[in-house]
């Protein structure tokens, strides 16, 4: 991370956590309106890219068919073409609703009547505009990975921990599910006893290359189209070159997940589906050490791995195994080991079968769960938490943790080390 990156995330989180924590809680949403009843919900989309303009058709599906009280009223990207898509969408799927467009997150967050920000842009911009967000006295909805770095994701952490009237919400989908809610409840009932270890993975197969199915557009070039500048943000700079400008390069811009300075890859936007209802499920803490390995196996071209193999350890004495790969679609099936019983979530229900020794202390049992299209569910939740005040599905506190997997495995990965995190100091070190 450079020192102009870290500065700015660090001195912006720290000012609006330091303004949060002066601020009685009573008073959290003090920037923005009070919902009365009858209010319906104003919220605005910054990113319509593919990910964004997908929110914008669910949402305005789930408007029409009742189930939400809502408008959009506000559409921003510094692409035009993403800009204007994603305003025709929005505009021709809300009768009557006035919906306005802006190049700048920063118009979007200024505006008072404006309760809610749903941000679909790309990973490294995550952390700047829900910080701005945040202190604003908006509710976030936040693309996952929540963060591209442990860095941006402490400080965003900070900033919601401290406005404790604000709903923030991770876009992990499978949080959704009902059937991590129910191993949850067996696990603290001591149905397994003591969990000591569980495997998840996220595996597909892309023969054209992972992310490649994202088309590029030629009219999108540096200028009238597209603030390129805004679009890097706090990666405006050449790593290589310190100083020097990063040039356009169109690759970047349409498929920015093959790229290790824009996105970790598989990690942060696969594997975070998987992992992030286990650390909820089991309720872990922040993880101690993580081991990670990755390869280019296939897709020689893309930069990030295409194959990669995780070991997280937890200080509660816990392992957490997870693989991932866009060059073979068997994975492991997602399972939670206890010293009593194992707990099994490959399919839509959540599956208890007591270990041989326990066999007369706990009965063997299926929940089945409903099936339901998670995206949805959570975009309708993180709705319902902002009417009703209440925690989302999906809180920062497991978005932070999953992100200390999601950093240190990167980084094991490209450096060839394991990582260790301390909670206490944050301090991160190389074995």
């Amino acid at each position: 991370m450079s020192t102009t990156r870290r500065n700015f995330i660090l001195t912006t989180a720290a000012a609006g956590a330091a303004a949060a924590a002066s601020t009685p809680a009573v008073s959290a949403r003090a920037y923005g309106r009070i919902l009365g009843a009858n209010d319906r919900i104003r919220m605005a989309v910054v990113g319509p890219g593919g990910m964004g303009c997908g929110h914008i058709g669910s949402f305005c599906n789930l408007r029409k068919q009742g189930k939400v009280d809502f408008d959009i009223v506000a559409v921003c990207d510094v692409c035009k073409t993403h800009l204007d898509r994603g305003l025709k969408m929005a505009r021709e799927g809300q009768e009557g609703v006035q919906v306005d467009g802006y190049r700048y997150y920063e118009e979007v967050i200024a505006r008072d009547d404006i309760d809610a920000v749903l941000i679909a842009t790309t990973e490294h911009s995550h952390a700047a505009i829900a910080i701005a967000a945040v202190n604003a006295g908006k509710d976030v909805y936040c693309e996952k990975p929540m963060t591209l770095r442990l860095e941006d994701a402490l400080a965003l952490y900070d900033v919601v921990m401290a406005k404790e009237g604000v709903v923030f919400q991770v876009g992990t989908q499978k949080m959704a599910l009902n059937k991590y809610r129910e191993a949850r409840r067996l696990i603290k009932e001591g149905a397994i006893g003591k969990p000591l270890w569980s495997q998840t993975s996220y595996c597909r197969n892309t023969p054209s290359g992972e992310w490649n199915y994202y088309g590029i557009d030629p009219a999108v070039v540096p200028g009238e189209m597209l603030d390129w500048k805004a679009w890097l943000g706090m990666l405006q700079f050449d790593p290589k070159r310190p100083g020097q400008a990063r040039e356009f390069d169109t690759k970047i811009f349409h498929r920015w997940r093959r790229y290790k300075d824009f996105s970790t890859g598989v990690i942060g936007d696969l594997l975070v589906h998987e992992m992030t209802p286990l650390f909820f499920a089991m309720d872990l803490d922040w993880p101690s050490r993580v081991d990670a390995i990755g390869g280019h196996y296939i897709d020689k071209e893309m930069e990030n791995h295409d194959q990669v193999n995780l070991t997280i350890q937890f200080p509660e004495e816990h392992t957490m195994i997870v693989a991932g790969s866009t060059c073979n679609e068997q994975g492991l099936a997602t399972t939670i080991r206890g010293h009593e019983g194992t707990i099994y979530l490959a399919g839509n229900n959540c599956e208890l079968r007591p270990e041989r020794p326990y066999v007369d202390d706990h009965e063997p049992q299926v929940i089945e769960c409903e099936r339901i299209a998670d995206q949805d569910y959570l975009r309708m939740n993180w709705l319902e938490s902002i009417r009703d005040r209440k925690k989302p599905f999906s809180t920062v506190d497991v978005g932070a943790k999953v992100m200390v997997a999601v950093d240190l495995a990167t980084r094991s990965m490209w450096e060839n080390k394991a990582f260790t995190f301390d909670k206490v100091t944050r301090k991160v070190s190389a074995l």
